[in-house]
């Protein structure tokens, strides 16, 4: 008998925490190594937001909070999600956790039962297919390359439901492409899912704000969609806030409740002050956001042109996130200058790592094989060097 359980013994580690961890021991021996892989923005957090977290410090809020998060944040949320997006909810339809991910993971759980099916859009960020695993749950992949901008269609989303399809999961932008899908490509979708009143959607809507295109639509502004979507968000990427954990839940009655007492017998409530400095966040200024997104964009259109100086790349131009997605399986089979065959992009990712010292995420953790990922979540500078790097070590490679 083992003492791990069969769960945790079929679930992947996450690849792009893996790469992160190897970046870091290569720096740690003195290597300068340009780190890409991690998700996350380089700025620091808003004076304002931090400020808002000394003040509940010093007014004591050190005691626990109600599990679904302190009335005021939920009602910050509420404002925002009214204000921003056009969507009404209620206190009592938020549930606050420590982070995005833990919402959806958290909605799965409460949803999702032994051997019923989850549509996952791929290529799709690395911990979804694992979460449904936790759950119990099937994954459906519904693949869509570079050439369709990676977002899928109507057609190909009715194709993949079945009887026993319980759950779309939805990420518009998408980590790791940074694709959105538009007003009327979501009205398509969302005629499909009318069809199925009984599949619930999971839209994880955290790089929101993140975006090239003005505005942001979510599928949940379908009135006939609402009282199944469940949107997931939180402070982690628009207000640079990724260790305050915190990410919040807005869904139907029922299902909040749910998400609710499974967080009772699991985590609890999020850290207080915390969640003070995340109600500053939504009630404050919002030009922060705006000051770090156009430094995104700036960096998209610097990363995309030198890009595609890259030989043998295939690169697309993201809407939004800070991700980058070629497709680079013309290097599978490549030699290396000491004669090592790249025998896929997995190898030619360590190559990358070990040769250029650029640190990037194989696309196959994100269900994508033949494509990488690349963060442009840094400086100019190294984005510039990385790229450099990255094409004077592929010129080496031979028989491409």
């Amino acid at each position: 008998m083992s003492i791990i359980s069969q769960r945790i013994e079929r679930l992947s580690p996450s690849a792009t925490l893996a790469m992160s961890q190897k970046s870091a021991e290569l720096k740690a021996k003195g290597v300068d190594v340009i780190n890409m892989s991690v998700g996350e923005p380089d700025f620091n957090t808003p004076e304002h937001i931090k400020e808002a977290a000394k003040r509940a410090i010093d007014e004591n809020f050190s005691r626990y909070t109600p599990v679904a998060g302190y009335l005021s944040l939920r009602q910050a949320v509420c404002d925002k999600l009214l204000r921003e997006n056009g969507i009404s909810f209620s206190p009592e339809q938020i549930v606050v956790g420590n982070g995005a991910k833990q919402e959806l993971y958290n909605a799965l759980l409460a949803c999702v039962d032994p051997g019923e099916e989850v549509i996952i859009p791929t290529p799709a960020w690395v911990s979804y297919v694992e979460m449904v695993k936790l759950a119990e749950g099937k994954v459906v992949e519904v693949p869509a390359g570079i050439e369709n901008d990676f977002k899928i269609t109507p057609d190909q989303l009715k194709a993949a439901i079945s009887p026993k399809t319980k759950m779309l999961m939805l990420n518009s932008p998408c980590n790791p492409t940074g694709s959105i899908y538009t007003y009327d490509e979501l009205k398509g979708l969302a005629e499909v899912l009318e069809q199925h009143p009984d599949i619930l959607i999971l839209a994880d809507e955290i790089y929101e704000h993140i975006n090239f295109v003005g505005k942001v639509h979510s599928i949940s502004e379908f009135p006939a969609l609402h009282d199944r979507v469940i949107i997931v968000n939180g402070v982690s990427k628009a207000y640079a806030m990724t260790g305050w954990r915190i990410g919040y839940l807005a869904a139907p009655l029922k299902i909040a409740k749910a998400v609710s007492k499974l967080q009772g017998q699991s985590t609890s409530g999020a850290s207080s002050i915390a969640q003070k400095a995340a109600e500053a966040a939504y009630n404050g200024s919002q030009n922060c956001i705006e000051e770090m997104r156009k430094a995104f964009e700036r960096r998209r259109d610097l990363i995309v042109e030198l890009a595609k100086e890259v030989p043998g790349w295939q690169v697309n131009r993201p809407d939004g996130a800070f991700y980058l997605f070629p497709k680079v399986d013309s290097y599978v089979g490549a030699f290396t200058p000491d004669g090592r065959r790249l025998e896929s992009v997995s190898d030619y990712v360590m190559y990358l790592l070990e040769e250029a010292h650029v640190a990037c995420v194989d696309g196959e953790a994100f269900c994508a094989p033949g494509y990488m990922r690349l963060s442009y979540a840094t400086s100019d500078d190294n984005i510039r060097e990385a790229i450099r790097r990255i094409r004077e070590a592929s010129l080496r490679l031979k028989n491409i």
